[in-house]
């Protein structure tokens, strides 16, 4: 079998792609009085131009008949709104590869490294990107996956609470006045319940263990009879079996009569998750297939057991614990599920391995689209410019999935260098790059001028 087919006439087409994938958005990016609908094409072009990291200035050098003011007009100040964008999104994902059986959504966030005080939403807070706490904003994401498809499908910048209370910085970077403090997880339940209301096909929601830890989110996930598969700390505490509880007796004639529940005494105490993990090696581990990688099939050890989670020193509802040792790795999963009691082997494997598809995502999302490389400080030019990234990764998606039908192996890393290399680019002339420079020593010019002004304040 041939596992190559592709041909100079799917190239020669790739850019008249690009121009029918955006007529499908255009309508989003016209207004009563202004269309934006050319700036917007002509962001998507930089992004699939820029090797590496990139900007508006950047994209300015590549894109014809464009200049950083257009770059940045479109994504700081014009009036266009990005939830219809972010709403046509999910229809096209849910025409391309919605499954209601194996289809699933995932929660996870992503930090960008900034320096300053004055982007919207940023401060010294752990950055997943840099392993550390430092400097930076945090958006909250909402991915979609099946099998290895998958693209970005929503998105919350955080805004923290010293922000969302100062009405100064509000101003200066536009937060509008209906935002409010909300935690990262309050954000994430938010589109998770979004995903619902718009009948998004899916059949479970992954999280990793900042959100997996949260008590209070799987339970109201539960509530709305949402799927979860939820990471988790090592030291999260379980009962193997469902410990008696009671109200106390009161002791003595002092004081009021108890009304707490609680573990009645001689009750077992719960145990940690990483004392389970012998199991592994036990004859109760399962030998599960995951998935194929680049270089051979990935399979784990697994073992399953039906637990009550410690929630407020009380025992919750019986849950699925998973833990999962990959072959090869000694890394441990431990992952809560709701999933029916009923559930198969087979299939609480499937879901406990889904949310590497949205690792991956994050790495298309910051290597291909342009997604950590943006310098806006304001509320409406960060949800503008992750509202183009994910449009990009959609793009991406179809191309991939059309044109695999030719390249079975084509990555999303191979659809990103070709169109680098078919897209039309801007030639530069000695006068273009002279005002190219003079335009950078303006803007230099500017930011030194208002650093001055900060400072005196």
């Amino acid at each position: 079998m041939d596992l190559f087919n592709l041909h100079n006439k799917h190239l020669d087409k790739a850019f008249d792609n690009l121009k029918q994938f955006h007529l499908k958005f255009a309508s989003n990016f016209r207004t009563k009085t202004r269309s934006v609908e050319q700036q917007s094409l002509q962001y998507l072009q930089g992004i699939f131009l820029e090797q590496g990291r990139g900007n508006m200035v950047q994209y300015a050098k590549k894109v014809p008949d464009t200049n950083n003011q257009t770059h940045h007009h479109f994504i700081s100040n014009s009036s266009w709104d990005e939830k219809p964008v972010i709403k046509q999104i999910q229809e096209e994902v849910i025409q391309r590869i919605g499954d209601k059986n194996n289809g699933s959504i995932h929660i996870d966030e992503s930090g960008y490294p900034k320096k300053g005080n004055h982007s919207v939403g940023v401060k010294r807070q752990y950055c997943g990107r840099l392993g550390k706490v430092d400097n930076c904003q945090v958006g909250v994401f909402m991915g979609y996956t099946n099998e290895n498809n998958r693209t970005l499908i929503d998105e919350r910048l955080y805004l923290p609470k010293n922000w969302a209370n100062d009405p100064i910085r509000r101003m200066e970077c536009g937060v509008p006045d209906d935002v409010v403090f909300k935690t990262k997880d309050e954000l994430a339940f938010e589109m998770i319940l979004d995903a619902k209301i718009s009948k998004i096909p899916f059949a479970w929601v992954g999280m990793d263990s900042f959100y997996g830890h949260k008590p209070w989110l799987l339970e109201s996930i539960d509530k709305k009879e949402i799927t979860y598969i939820a990471d988790l700390p090592y030291n999260t505490r379980v009962w193997l079996d469902l410990p008696k509880t009671e109200i106390p007796k009161k002791k003595g004639k002092c004081g009021r009569n108890p009304t707490r529940e609680r573990v009645a005494d001689g009750e077992p105490e719960p145990i940690k998750v990483e004392k389970l993990v012998d199991m592994l090696d036990s004859p109760e581990s399962h030998r599960v297939f995951l998935r194929d990688t680049e270089r051979k099939e990935l399979w784990c050890q697994m073992v399953c057991l039906r637990v009550y989670p410690v929630h407020d020193d009380l025992p919750g509802k019986e849950v699925w614990l998973i833990l999962r040792r990959n072959e090869g790795e000694k890394e441990i999963k431990y992952q809560f599920s709701n999933a029916s009691a009923d559930t198969s082997i087979k299939r609480l494997g499937q879901m406990s391995c889904s949310h590497y598809w949205i690792e991956r995502v994050f790495q298309d999302a910051k290597g291909n689209a342009g997604m950590a490389d943006y310098q806006v400080r304001g509320w409406t030019g960060c949800h503008h410019h992750m509202v183009m990234t994910m449009l990009a990764m959609l793009f991406i998606m179809e191309i991939q999935i059309e044109w695999g039908k030719k390249a079975p192996m084509l990555t999303v890393m191979d659809v990103k260098e070709i169109f680098e290399v078919i897209m039309p680019k801007k030639e530069f002339t000695k006068e273009d790059l002279l005002d190219f420079i003079r335009q950078k020593h303006r803007a230099r010019l500017s930011a030194r001028k208002s650093h001055h002004r900060r400072n005196r304040k």
